[in-house]
């Protein structure tokens, strides 16, 4: 079972790394199903629920575990390499998306939730907890080092982060009420700044998960770099 140098654990492999990857697809998986059976103003609205940054990070942990899961299978550098490149922004993402939603829950939950829409206990860790977990395990475990610099980390973070503005603003104008309370109550110059400082914290994650990777590795290993994973018997 091949893995790279500094990398924990064997992946892609049929071990723990598949284990791992079934398990976080069965999580997310789950949260999409709940998705149909819970009735809400989203339900029938433009956009459904993919309204929400929580349920499009969800959706890059599905894609990013199904491929890991594939490569798994497959034994095959090429879905191994996919998963990792949706991981480099999915993980960190995911790190924001938990930080901010259970800080302002924390605060003031009508902030973000409209009322009488609150997620059940289970479901909420599901949605704001159970990814950020998964994908962070599958970085610190099961995958070689990241290799992007900050910079392209936050010029990317920064077109997503002004890509969802769009979108949150044409989801406004198709329904009549923003998907976040929160979004209602900041003007336009506050809710840009609020995309700004969220892309620049998807840096700042970036940049400690990387921390935490080295610390876990060994900082002499992370730093080395890497051979391509060649293609397994």
């Amino acid at each position: 079972m091949a893995r790279h140098r500094p990398q924990r654990l064997a992946s892609p492999a049929p071990s723990f790394s598949l284990l791992l990857h079934l398990l976080g697809i069965a999580s997310f998986g789950y949260n999409f199903y709940f998705l149909t059976t819970w009735e809400t103003p989203f339900t029938h609205a433009y956009g459904w629920h993919f309204q929400f940054l929580t349920i499009i990070g969800l959706a890059a942990a599905l894609v990013c575990f199904t491929l890991g899961a594939l490569a798994d299978l497959m034994r095959s550098p090429g879905f191994f390499h996919a998963k990792n490149a949706v991981s480099v922004l999915a993980t960190p993402l995911e790190v924001v998306i938990s930080v901010l939603y259970w800080g302002i829950r924390a605060n003031d939950p009508e902030l973000l939730v409209q009322d009488g829409f609150e997620l059940p206990f289970l479901e909420d860790v599901g949605f704001h907890l159970a990814p950020v977990v998964f994908l962070t395990l599958d970085l610190i475990l099961l995958s070689p080092p990241w290799t992007m610099p900050a910079y392209g980390t936050m010029a990317l973070s920064t077109v997503l982060a002004f890509g969802y503005w769009y979108w949150v603003e044409l989801c406004f104008a198709k329904n009549g009420w923003y998907t976040y309370p929160l979004f209602g109550v900041l003007s336009t110059p506050q809710r840009v700044l609020l995309f700004v400082f969220s892309a620049a914290l998807v840096t700042v994650s970036s940049s400690i998960l990387k921390w935490i990777y080295a610390s876990v590795s060994g900082y002499d290993e992370a730093r080395r770099p890497h051979k391509p994973l060649k293609k397994m018997e």
